[in-house]
């Protein structure tokens, strides 16, 4: 089977699964899986019936039933663990029950016999501990995005770029990128745009491309994603922990796909990643979400990525002012500084509570405040 083969087969696997939410807008959802509405009600209706067989194309026939086990229990444990090393006992009972199995022991079984049978290593198992940590209430409430470490691979160097949805864990892009340029990004989130929507906010660390000083905490990416309506946020420096969700994600990864492996170019990393993510959205059981998959906590958004960009409108109260080439603006016979990334761009100054001291908005964003008398503020 090609690796595109692999990948249509995941996007009709992932479109099924959010397909039968009662909360999901189907006809949204067709579009943006670049599907019609018949062939959406096609291939749901084959997976109703057939199971993961149905989405096969018609022409093909396959040569095995996941759901057929004719071993032993114990065997079967083994067999699921040697697919996924790096799941635990009580991942690979779910995962076998939702496979079909009858009689499946106790997770705690299932991890005496991976250890009795060497496939449990202590010193990993203390590094997997279970902590409370918040979450938003909806999907698309909030989208953190970062880079995983980079990686040698045999034409170059891969850099992963990730964005995991807050509450349901659901891994919306998993990018195998050559750099981690401004350009790279915004490519690869106009794509999960197009087919995910476009969440209320974004929290990234405060490194590059969406993090630097010398921009004053603004970026041409960030300027962006601004433009989207996007509201956007820092994590604390040194607080990886703000990060949390993601950085859990980025050890998933490394362990189930990263490894072990020798990739040849970004085209091998990518068709690797595409079937982890369909692994780790769809089947893998998280704790976390109470033995269930990412994809049952999840649907699209209805904020439809704008193509083009809408023009950037204010107030007819505000007093708007272009950007300078150096980040300056011009009010009132004196010169302001505001980030650099905003070049180019109008803002809008809106007169505060306090006689002489003005909140400067780039669209929704309060960008700073400037005091008329120069005094810092």
């Amino acid at each position: 089977m090609s690796w595109q083969e692999v990948s249509t087969l995941s996007l009709r696997y992932e479109f099924v699964m959010l397909a039968q939410r009662d909360d999901v807008n189907f006809s949204l959802l067709c579009k943006s899986f670049n599907i019609s509405r018949k062939t959406g009600y096609k291939w749901l209706d084959r997976f109703i019936e057939l199971g993961a067989e149905g989405l096969l194309d018609l022409s093909r026939r396959p040569h095995s039933s996941p759901l057929k086990c004719e071993e032993s229990m114990e065997n079967a444990i083994t067999t699921l663990r040697d697919a996924h090393p790096a799941w635990g006992g009580r991942k690979l009972k779910t995962r076998l029950e939702e496979l079909g199995h009858q009689d499946v022991p106790a997770a705690s079984t299932v991890t005496a016999i991976l250890r009795r049978k060497g496939l449990l290593d202590p010193a990993e198992s203390t590094k997997h501990k279970a902590f409370i940590c918040f979450e938003h209430p909806h999907p698309n409430d909030l989208w953190q995005m970062d880079f995983k470490g980079h990686f040698p691979i045999l034409q170059g160097r891969c850099h992963p770029l990730t964005v995991l949805d807050d509450h349901s864990r659901f891994n919306v892009l998993l990018k195998a990128c050559a750099d981690e340029k401004t350009e790279t990004v915004q490519s690869a989130l106009i794509e999960s745009f197009r087919r995910y929507g476009l969440p209320n906010r974004m929290l990234m660390d405060n490194g590059s491309p969406w993090g630097n000083r010398e921009f004053n905490d603004l970026t041409p990416l960030t300027v962006w994603l601004i433009r989207l309506e996007v509201r956007i946020s820092h994590s604390r420096p040194y607080h990886p922990q703000t990060m949390g969700k993601d950085e859990r994600f980025h050890r998933t990864l490394n362990a189930e796909a990263i490894v072990g492996q020798q990739f040849v170019d970004l085209a091998h990393c990518q068709q690797k990643f595409d079937e982890f993510r369909q692994i780790y959205n769809l089947e893998r059981p998280h704790e976390s979400l109470g033995m269930k998959t990412p994809v049952t906590r999840y649907k699209p958004s209805q904020r439809m990525y704008p193509d083009p960009l809408p023009a950037i409108e204010y107030g007819p109260d505000d007093h708007v002012r272009k950007v300078q080439d150096k980040g300056e603006i011009f009010f009132k016979g004196k010169v302001f500084r505001v980030p650099k990334a905003l070049r180019g761009y109008p803002v809008a100054l809106r007169p505060t509570n306090e006689d002489g001291t003005f909140s400067v908005y780039f669209c929704h964003h309060a960008v700073r405040e400037i005091r008329l008398d120069g005094s810092e503020v």
